[in-house]
């Protein structure tokens, strides 16, 4: 009976995971005339600038996030209920607002003609050109993945018993031994979590490179769209790209898991 009950679920993936990355993967190993090759895959070869960058302004956003989340999160889960869901509710409404309408507000804060040239011109300090560079993008990647570091790591400090924090205390060990030795290691799922989150969307984004980086800085997700939509519409060249980084993100995440895994039995 348990298993009739499944069914409908495991239709439900096969109609609309599986089928559709069978068709990805046909269009990616097969020619425009429905010959299989390899084409395409040799093709990439051209990208690997485009791979590299994508990869590395995730990594870099990834790693921002960390550094500003972690903090953050452990900062918030020391004060009051009150203030956590003042400050949780705060860090959430922004993405109540439609992830487009946010990106194009950084983009009237960062033109040459935006608020804080505007700021500076106002203070007499010299402008900066923001909009259109890597920082811009780096920066619209941690503006609006930043949240989905810190609810992971907020949310496993916050199930970490208080007992395990005063054994520590009870034998000696100050605040900075304390969170060296106790927080952080027991808080590391939540930053693979975070870690993974901000990564994954960060490595495939093709908005916030198109309205940011003014369509100068490619990214795999850029790349993926001018095959399907723009003047070089390829389907299979695009299904291919869209498979290797499908691959990359999911070593990616395996890679994290075994960090996970590893951590989990060092604990034990």
């Amino acid at each position: 009976m348990s298993r009739r009950l499944a069914f409908p679920y495991a239709f439900w993936m096969a109609l609309f995971v599986a089928a559709p990355l069978v068709i990805v993967l046909f269009y990616a190993l097969t020619t425009a005339e429905g010959g299989f090759s390899l084409e395409n895959f040799f093709r990439l070869r051209v990208y690997i600038p485009v791979f590299m960058r994508s990869l590395w302004l995730a990594l870099i956003a990834t790693v921002l996030c960390l550094l500003i989340g972690y903090p953050a999160a452990y900062i918030l889960s020391r004060e009051t209920p009150v203030m956590q869901n003042t400050a949780i509710l705060l860090m959430m409404l922004p993405m109540w607002m439609n992830f487009l309408l946010r990106t194009y507000a950084w983009m009237s804060i960062l033109e040459d003609q935006g608020l804080i040239n505007q700021l500076l011109r106002f203070l007499r300090l010299p402008e900066a050109h923001m909009i259109n560079t890597q920082g811009a993008v780096v920066l619209g990647m941690v503006y609006n993945y930043l949240p989905f570091m810190i609810l992971p790591v907020f949310t496993i400090i916050q199930k970490i018993p208080r007992s395990i924090v005063e054994a520590a205390q009870d034998l000696g060990a100050n605040s900075r031994r304390v969170f060296r030795k106790v927080i952080f290691p027991l808080s590391l799922p939540g930053v693979l979590s975070g870690v993974t989150m901000v990564f994954v969307p960060s490595v495939s984004t093709f908005v916030i490179s198109k309205l940011l980086g003014g369509g100068k800085q490619l990214l795999l997700g850029d790349l993926i769209e001018m095959q399907f939509l723009g003047g070089a519409y390829n389907l299979h060249l695009g299904s291919m790209i869209s498979i290797v980084m499908m691959a990359i993100v999911l070593i990616s995440i395996q890679i994290m898991n075994r960090f996970g895994s590893g951590e989990d039995v060092a604990l034990l």
